[in-house]
């Protein structure tokens, strides 16, 4: 036998061996195979839930599987976080992240979750800022005309917010530090209770996101006269942001993102994050959000990291100089 011979049955014997080790193993299925929870650290009905609720829907489309809201309600997210890290790392059991929760965490000694380092980003799915909003029949007709009226009578103002701690409560106190004015942030349990402080006069401002406002807004009742963020909003394009009228700096825009549990592989992660930013550069979806006051925005998992930890810092320095106490 030659050499040659030898050499063309080798490989042959080769190419059986590894034939016959490819039938014994399973063939590895696609992502995903399965339904995928999302995991809500919110109630149904909400902004939050909504929109969560629509890229869910276009997720299961585009993904050929159902993606199905899951809402845990509960302090600071804490339930909700704990369930996506109790679950296993395959990209079945989504988080929605949300600003809120970086806003919480400063308001712990001690956070019961580490978010940071037991959950992983994936993409944002949508951006919203607070309205800065004054009765419509008062002379505060600007953002100026509060700024320089509490300035001129330090301690007499008063601004209404929801949820003592809350985002819309630091947002408020965010901007009184901002701003550099003495007013009262009082907080309210409900939005609606906010409304009628601000018709009575008992606060001459009002700090709440678009969404709770929007049946308020106009000529009698309640002038927006600041967004929060650092950009308009296109819900209401010529309402200016508290930074171009001289607040410097000032940005509370909150967001709500895609989480998984961290050691999720990184094929699933980049599998989910080009299904979530194609679904929200759908000009449908976008109007859907905008609808909301929410701006439908995609990112990188490292831009929605680097929001968290800088908003995290942010809101920790806001809560020391609010003297907030912490749990």
């Amino acid at each position: 036998m030659t050499k040659q011979t030898v050499g063309r049955r080798a490989l042959v014997l080769a190419g059986v061996s590894l034939l016959f080790a490819a039938i014994g193993q399973p063939a590895r299925a696609e992502y995903p195979d399965h339904p995928v929870r999302i995991v809500l650290p919110l109630g149904a009905g909400g902004v939050g839930d909504i929109s969560a609720r629509i890229v869910a829907d276009k997720l299961g489309e585009k993904l050929g599987q159902r993606f199905i809201i899951e809402n845990m309600p509960g302090v600071a997210g804490i339930a909700a976080s704990r369930n996506v890290i109790a679950s296993q790392a395959d990209g079945y059991t989504l988080l929605l992240n949300t600003g809120g929760i970086a806003a919480s965490i400063p308001l712990f000694n001690h956070f019961p979750v580490d978010v940071l380092n037991d959950l992983a980003p994936v993409s944002s799915i949508g951006f919203f800022d607070c309205l800065l909003v004054t009765n419509a029949q008062s002379e505060y007709k600007t953002l100026g005309d509060f700024i320089k009226a509490a300035k001129a009578n330090p301690g007499k103002l008063n601004i209404g917010t929801i949820s003592a701690g809350g985002a819309q409560n630091l947002t408020a106190n965010y901007f009184k530090q901002a701003a550099g004015i003495d007013v009262v942030v009082i907080p309210f349990k409900t939005t609606p209770e906010t409304i009628i402080a601000l018709m009575r006069n008992d606060v001459q401002m009002v700090v709440d996101f678009y969404a709770a406002l929007a049946g308020n807004l106009g000529d009698d009742k309640l002038r927006a006269v600041a967004w929060a963020g650092l950009q308009s909003s296109p819900t209401l394009p010529n309402l200016k942001t508290a930074d171009s009228q001289g607040v410097k700096g000032f940005d509370a825009t909150s967001w709500n993102a895609i989480y998984v549990k961290t050691g999720t592989p990184p094929a699933i992660v980049a599998t989910l994050n080009k299904a979530i930013r194609e679904v929200l550069a759908d000009p449908a979806i976008k109007k859907k959000f905008l609808d909301l006051g929410v701006d439908a925005r995609g990112s990188t998992p490292e831009e929605i990291d680097a929001k968290m930890r800088s908003d995290i810092t942010k809101w920790a320095k806001v809560i020391d100089g609010a003297g907030i106490p912490k749990q």
